[in-house]
């Protein structure tokens, strides 16, 4: 029997337990994906290095104005375009006449290369019959065939677009033909397995896993566009940025030429900032699979 005078009854609860120490925050991996984090202010450090190390050098006169003009001269080129006051069309007149000439080639070669990419990376035939001649063209420089297509086609606006269309399109083709083999195997037999048909899986697996290559596609079609804007302004152009540039340089104003050059780049750097803008609303698991 258990002993009367032993008190069996459990202790009152404290009013209060005693605060728990808190875990410690888990601590994560310190390593970092190659490339990661914004390299703004790099580019911005960069870029002022270098636009002082020009004025430094031009307004010492460690290089002739012929050879490097100095910061101050290719401005005030650039305030007398804009302004009118040149003795040359306005900035305006060359920037539109450009921009329309590579954005009607550009766009002319994004509705008929992704196609033809596509049909070349889903048909093998398509691909025997479009894959030669695209890579028999790809490499040659805009100006190895600039006579044929001015035999061809004349000295109106036609050669000129044509020229930035042939430089858009191969590029365009080619990053269509890959996306269409970005697709994983796992995802197109799983789309099967679910009772897709060949053109479901077509449509809703492979084109979206394309995408990301065309969009870079783009970005690199306009480049070359952009590059071969001076070559196809050569063919009797009277407006434009790249005749604003090759008339310059025949009367050895590099001060003209450097400005050119500038606007040129600045307009296709951009174009550029827009693709990646679009490419990450569009796509934005890239690069996260």
């Amino acid at each position: 029997m258990p002993d009367p005078t032993v008190n069996t009854a459990a202790p009152p609860a404290p009013d209060s337990a005693p605060p728990v120490p808190s875990a410690a925050p888990l601590k994560t991996s310190r390593f970092k994906v190659p490339g990661e984090g914004s390299s703004v202010g790099i580019s911005v450090v960069s870029i002022s290095v270098l636009l002082l190390m020009w004025f430094v050098v031009t307004n010492l006169g460690l290089i002739k104005p012929l050879f490097l003009p100095s910061p101050q001269a290719v401005w005030q080129q650039f305030y007398e375009y804009l302004t009118g006051t040149a003795n040359d069309k306005p900035l305006w007149q060359h920037f539109v006449a450009s921009m329309l000439r590579v954005t009607v080639a550009f766009w002319a070669a994004f509705l008929t290369a992704v196609p033809v990419g596509i049909a070349m990376g889903v048909s093998r035939v398509a691909r025997g019959i479009f894959d030669p001649p695209i890579e028999f063209y790809r490499p040659l420089p805009p100006l190895a065939y600039l006579p044929l297509i001015i035999i061809w086609f004349g000295i109106d606006e036609t050669p000129k677009v044509l020229l930035i269309y042939l430089a858009c399109f191969a590029p365009l083709a080619l990053a269509a033909r890959s996306g269409m083999k970005s697709a994983a195997t796992e995802q197109i037999n799983a789309a099967y397995s679910m009772g897709a048909t060949y053109r479901q899986v077509v449509r809703h697996v492979i084109l979206p896993s394309a995408l990301p290559e065309i969009l870079v596609g783009m970005r690199i079609a306009i480049g070359f566009g952009w590059t071969t804007l001076v070559a196809a302004e050569m063919v009797a152009a009277n407006v434009g940025l790249g005749q604003m540039v090759l008339n310059a340089s025949n009367f050895l104003r590099t001060d003209i030429v450097i400005m050119g050059i500038i606007v040129i780049g600045v307009v296709a750097y951009l174009f550029d900032l827009f693709m990646r803008w679009v490419e990450v609303k569009l796509v934005p698991w890239k690069g996260r699979m």
